[in-house]
C-alpha cells in the first residue's frame, strides 16, 4: 500500500490521509471479488441438497454385492457423513463448482451428438475455457472412478472410503436434471429458486415417502461414457420439472404447503426414480473400481 506520497497530509487517528481516488478503485475491486466468490460458492444452485446426497450414499451401500458389502456396511456412516464434501470444497476452490454440472443445452439439441465424450477431443473442439465454463461433470466422474480404482489397487482403505463417498456425490449430481441445463434455477423462465425447491425442499419434506428400489450394482464398461449416459437420461426430465413447478404455483401467492403437495404429486415419482438410479449407479462405480483393481480382499472395517 503506497503511503509515502501522502506523508505531508494531515493524519487521521494516527494514519496518513488518503485521497478517495487512491483507495476507491481497490475497494471496488475488493467488493467485486467478494461478490464473485459468493456466487461461485453457491453450490446449491447446481446440485441436489445435502439430504438427497446423504440418501443416495446411504442407499448405494445397500447395492454393493456380497463380496464388498461387509466393508461398505462397516463404513456406511463415514460415507454418508462425507456425502457432501465436494460441495464444501467449493468454498476453498472456486473451480470446484464447474465439476458439479454440465450445461448440455449449450451444445445444440438433445442428444447433443456434437459434444465428444473424449475430454481431449472436446477441448480441441470447444476450447478448455468454454468447456470448463459449461461444466465438466461427466469427465470428473471418469476421473474419480480411476482414482478409486487406484485406491483399491494400493489397498489404501482410508482413501477408498473417502473417494467412494466423493464419487457417489458426483454420481448423484449427474442424476439431478437441473445439473444438466443452463436453466438450473428456473432463472430463464421466471421460476427463480427452482433448484432449492426441487433438490432440497422437496426431498427434505417427503423423504419418508421415498422407497428404496435400486437394483444390485453392476459393472460399468466405460466410466466416462456412462457418466454421459446418466446426464443425458436426467436431462430428459428438465422440461417436466419446469412444467410441474409452473402448474403447482398456479393460483397461489407463494410457495406454500399446498404448492409442495402439488409439486410432489406431479414430480415426486421422478425425484424418487432419480435418487434410486443414483444409488444404483454409485454402487456400480464402486463395484467397477474394485473389479478393475483386481478384486482385492477388503478389510472388515
Amino acid at each position: 500500500m503506497r503511503t509515502a506520497s501522502h506523508q505531508s497530509r494531515p493524519a487521521l487517528n494516527g494514519q496518513p490521509w488518503r485521497s478517495p481516488s487512491r483507495w476507491l478503485p481497490g475497494f471496488l475491486s475488493f467488493v467485486v471479488t467478494l461478490g464473485l466468490f459468493a456466487v461461485m460458492g453457491s453450490a446449491r444452485l447446481y446440485a441436489w441438497g445435502p439430504g438427497a446426497h446423504r440418501l443416495v450414499s446411504n442407499w448405494a451401500v445397500s447395492t454393493t454385492p456380497p463380496a464388498m458389502r461387509p466393508f461398505f456396511e462397516a463404513n456406511r456412516t463415514f460415507i454418508v457423513d462425507h456425502a457432501n464434501d465436494p460441495d464444501d470444497w467449493i468454498k476453498k476452490d472456486p473451480y470446484e463448482r464447474y465439476r458439479h454440472f454440465i450445461y448440455l443445452d449449450k451444445y445444440g439439441l438433445f442428444p447433443y451428438i456434437e459434444l465428444p465424450y473424449s475430454y481431449k477431443e472436446a477441448v480441441a473442439k470447444y476450447g478448455g475455457r468454454r468447456l470448463t465454463h459449461n461444466g465438466i461433470l461427466p469427465w470428473r466422474i471418469g476421473e474419480y472412478s480411476l482414482r478409486l480404482t487406484n485406491d483399491f489397487k494400493a489397498q489404501k482403505w482410508d482413501d477408498v472410503k473417502l473417494d467412494a463417498a466423493v464419487l457417489a456425490s458426483y454420481v448423484a449430481d449427474a442424476h439431478d436434471p437441473l445439473s444438466t441445463t443452463e436453466n438450473y434455477d428456473g432463472q430463464l423462465t421466471e421460476q427463480q429458486g427452482l433448484s432449492v425447491r426441487w433438490g432440497t425442499s422437496l426431498i427434505d419434506r417427503y423423504t419418508n415417502f421415498f422407497m428404496f428400489r435400486a437394483a444390485e450394482a453392476g459393472k460399468v464398461d466405460d466410466p466416462t461414457a456412462y457418466g454421459f449416459s446418466m446426464v443425458l437420461e436426467a436431462n430428459t426430465w428438465v422440461d417436466r420439472i419446469l412444467w410441474a413447478d409452473w402448474l403447482s404455483r398456479g393460483g397461489l401467492s407463494d410457495y406454500t404447503d399446498e404448492y409442495y403437495d402439488r409439486f410432489y404429486t406431479a414430480i415426486g415419482p421422478t425425484a424418487m426414480q432419480e435418487v434410486n438410479a443414483a444409488a444404483h449407479d454409485a454402487g456400480s462405480y464402486w463395484y467397477t473400481a474394485w473389479l478393475n483393481a483386481g478384486q482385492p480382499a477388503l478389510p472388515s472395517h
